[in-house]
């Protein structure tokens, strides 16, 4: 029963980190799109797009993690 717990968090870990590539391609998706709507704003744009892609980079981080303490300490 344990071994199946330890499954299943490491498999809610993975696709967190799949849920962070997804919100990474949206992310590249909009900054492309602002920019072609307003490319005066480009420095600040991209400012921001790296601020969320860094900070979804950290989520997914954390996820594997996770998945590898679930797997292995436990």
């Amino acid at each position: 029963m344990l071994e199946g717990a330890k499954s299943m968090g490491a498999e809610a870990a993975t696709i967190a980190s799949a849920g962070a590539v997804v919100v990474i391609g949206n992310l590249f998706s909009s900054l492309i799109h602002s920019l072609a709507q307003s490319s005066s704003l480009a420095k600040q744009l991209f400012g921001y797009a790296i601020l969320g892609i860094a900070l979804t980079k950290a989520i997914a981080s954390f996820a594997s993690m996770m998945a590898f303490f679930i797997s292995f300490v436990f």
